[in-house]
């Protein structure tokens, strides 16, 4: 049987074969009877885990009353309340919320914003940060040659900087941070001067690069020298907010405060939404009309964003996640003891990478392949990302993990690594013994 036999597109490459049949909490359940831990979360979109039942009551109930009531021509409830809600969890300054369906829309309506509120043309991003697919996001996206290759030429107007990857450069933090803080000096000096400019676009954790988080002395550098120029400070949170890296947002580890937050993916437990949220007085500088989508602020997705965030307040799970990335982080150090082939451990919170390396040291792409299979096979959902062909392992499970789970997967972790053939020879001998 052809594997187009239901006309999906090959475009999109798929990690696993498993055709699932429902799914609850931590859990899928295929439709051949197999039963996996979910840490893949959907590239981290169940904060909640599958089908959390407040969620999926919040928007069953929705549903009764109205599904769409499109925001340009009317308001609904739900995305009042959840405005507010997310109002109260942002720096004071930030105080409206424009709502979109993906990570890469909100990603697009903060550089429209930017380019319209300050008159200024240009956007530097920095390198390794994925914000997105569409034209003007994959401008400003480096994580790597695949999204890029064959579409360009891109938005113009975009300029990259380096980001302090403390492993890349082999530096510490305070010399990453130094360098690239040189390195940003030199391209507003040359490349793009601050009266060009209109805003710095920065993932605080770098997610699809392999979870690389920045540091502190770099962040509020950046800080320093958009204050200083009246630059914008755009903070790409898709993939670390919303209580993943163990704070509500990534960037809160390092002291600074954005112009502009953007979300997605955690936001709404599954359910289509995202945001740009800025001060409403910058907001009031775009053009009256220029921002807008059809499904954007969907009423039923909004209503789950609500449920959304009352589960993560009542069930503690930003404290959940920092808790838990901790153990996760412990396990898998304990592990790389005895495993040389992970090179690197990244990340923040439960957004946690493990680099896998060869014997001399570089990304192992083919390894990262094999392992996601062999984790499959034993029971472990999980997914990859990364520059070099895949090598880094991502844990992103939903923020309810306990900590049998967390110790449940590392162990089925390590099991594949010896699966793959990798390990100290004492490690092997006992895994076989």
């Amino acid at each position: 049987m052809s594997d187009n036999v239901h006309h999906l597109s090959p475009l999109l490459r798929q990690s696993s074969d498993i055709l699932v049949e429902r799914a609850q909490g931590m859990y899928v359940y295929a439709e051949d009877g197999g039963k996996y831990m979910d840490f893949a979360s959907g590239i981290g979109v169940l904060s909640t885990g599958h089908c959390h039942p407040r969620v999926v009551e919040a928007a069953k109930a929705q549903i009764d009353r109205v599904v769409h009531a499109q925001y340009a021509i009317m308001k609904h409830q739900p995305i009042l309340e959840l405005s507010d809600r997310l109002v109260e969890l942002l720096p004071d300054a930030i105080d409206s919320v424009f709502f979109s369906n993906a990570g890469t829309e909100a990603v697009e309506a903060s550089i429209r914003l930017a380019r319209q509120a300050t008159g200024k043309p240009n956007i530097i991003a920095f390198r390794g940060c994925f914000h997105g697919r569409t034209m003007g996001s994959l401008a400003t996206t480096s994580s790597s040659a695949a999204v890029r290759q064959g579409v360009q030429p891109l938005m113009g107007g975009v300029v990259t900087a380096p980001f302090p990857d403390t492993n890349w450069y082999g530096m510490s933090e305070d010399d990453a941070a130094e360098f690239c803080l040189r390195e940003l000096d030199y391209i507003l000096q040359v490349q793009s001067v601050p009266m060009e400019t209109a805003a710095m676009l920065i993932e605080p954790i770098q997610g699809e690069a392999g979870y690389i988080p920045a540091n502190t002395k770099f962040m509020q550098g950046l800080q320093e020298r958009c204050n200083k120029h009246g630059i914008l400070l755009i903070m790409d949170e898709v993939q670390s907010g919303n209580g993943r890296s163990g704070l509500q947002w990534g960037y809160e580890h390092f002291g600074v405060e954005p112009d502009v937050v953007v979300s997605a993916k955690g936001v709404a437990s599954g359910f289509q939404l995202s945001f740009m949220a800025a001060p409403a007085s910058l907001m009031s500088k775009a053009l009256p009309g220029s921002q807008g989508g059809t499904y954007g602020g969907n009423a039923v997705a909004c209503a789950a964003g609500l449920a959304t965030l009352d589960v993560m307040r009542d069930e503690k799970l930003v404290e959940n996640a920092a808790e838990r990335g901790a153990q996760l982080r412990a396990r898998l150090e304990d592990v790389q003891s005895r495993h040389p082939e992970i090179g690197n451990i990244t990340g923040k919170g439960l957004m946690i990478g493990t680099h896998l390396v060869d014997e001399h040291g570089k990304p192992d792409g083919d390894r990262g392949a094999k392992m996601l299979k062999a984790c499959e096979h034993l029971g472990l959902l999980m997914i990859r990302c990364g520059p070099w062909g895949g090598n880094v392992v991502r844990w992103i499970p939903p923020l309810i993990v306990t900590a049998e789970e967390i110790d449940w997967a590392v162990d089925r972790f390590e099991e594949a690594l010896v699966q793959t053939g990798g390990g100290t020879q004492e490690t092997r001998m006992r895994s076989t013994g």
